[in-house]
Order: C-alpha cells, then structure tokens, then sequence
C-alpha cells in the first residue's frame, strides 16, 4: 500500500467521534432557528407595515425559543453531554480558537433574545408571542431605552452572523481541508471525505 493510500485510513481510524445524539439534534435545531431568525429580520426590512407587525411577531417568537432551547442545551451540556476529545494533531491555540467561538456563540444565543425582549418591553404596549401568548405591558414606554437596545440588538446581530460565518467556515476547514472527522462529530450522517 502507498503512502497516499495508507494516508486517508490512518485520518478515518483516527476521526474524531461523534457527540451524543441530543447535542447534535439541539445543534441542528439551533442551526435552523438562527437561520429563520435572520430570515425573517431581513424580511421585516423588506415589509410592509401589516406584514412587519406579523413578521415581529414570528420573530420575537423564534427569539424566546432560542433562549429556551439554549438554556436545554447548556444543562444538557454540563450534566449528560458526551465529549469526544479533540484530534490530536490539533494545537493547543486551535484548540482554545475553538474554545472560544463556541463560547462566543452560546453568549450571543443567550443575549441577543434579551435586548430584542427588553426593547419590546421598553415600547410599552402589549404584544403576542407564538400566535397565543399575549404578553401585556409591563412597564411605561421609554423612548431612550427602546432606542438604546435597538441599537445594541442591530449591531450585536450583525456581530453574531459575523462569529457564525467564522464558525461554519472553520467547520469546513475541518472537513475539506484537515479532514480530522471534527465536522463529521456533529454531523455524522455525512460520510467523511476520508472514507473509502
């Protein structure tokens, strides 16, 4: 057997392992609701006042259900989640790269839902979660306040779509170019370019 051959079975004996089947089903979960999340806010730019009011609706509502389902996934991470350890080839500074995207992201995850509540909190008017829900007004309307997380919420979502195209590129890496089964440890059902 060549060296060339020899190569691709010592990467795919040596892959990572996958993470346990809930932190990869609430990772995908999260994926597709961050995803509707941006598409109805750039959606909302594009609408018209009656289907705005709509669209806000929908995305206040996908906004409580990322903090929610974040908050499962952090339990679910300290108490039950399995680890599988990094490939060895990866450098410590790789190593606490990744650390710290992924730290990153859960902190975006938790706060970005918050202003955008507490901005619609902050409008003083009552308004409905998921069609059913009808929260009331619970404070006066501020006009700073509103204005203040509004801003923070704008600027901190472009920050988020940011660290998350760094993270899935750094995902590809992995697969296309390292081809250390890291992308394939939480998306198994792809079979690894390594792989016969």
């Amino acid at each position: 057997m060549t060296t060339a051959e020899a190569a691709p079975r010592r990467a795919a004996a040596t892959a990572r392992p996958p993470f346990d089947a809930v932190t990869i089903a609430l990772h995908a979960t999260t994926v597709v609701l961050v995803l509707g999340l941006f598409a109805v806010a750039l959606a909302m730019s594009q609408a018209r006042e009656a289907e705005a009011l709509t669209l806000l609706m929908a995305h206040r509502s996908l906004g409580v259900t990322v903090w929610v389902l974040t908050l499962g996934r952090l339990i679910w991470r300290l108490k039950w989640a399995t680890f599988p350890p990094y490939p060895a080839a990866m450098s410590e500074a790789h190593r606490l790269a990744a650390q710290a995207s992924e730290y990153g992201l859960y902190l975006f995850l938790f706060v970005q839902p918050v202003t955008g509540m507490i901005q619609s909190l902050y409008r003083g008017k009552p308004f409905d979660l998921f069609f059913v829900l009808h929260v009331p007004a619970v404070v006066d309307r501020d006009r700073a306040l509103v204005h203040l997380f509004h801003a923070i919420h704008e600027w901190s979502a472009w920050a988020f779509a940011a660290l998350i195209g760094v993270h899935a590129a750094a995902a590809l890496f992995h697969r296309f170019v390292l081809r250390d089964g890291v992308f394939e440890s939480m998306w198994p059902f792809l079979a690894s370019p390594n792989r016969p």
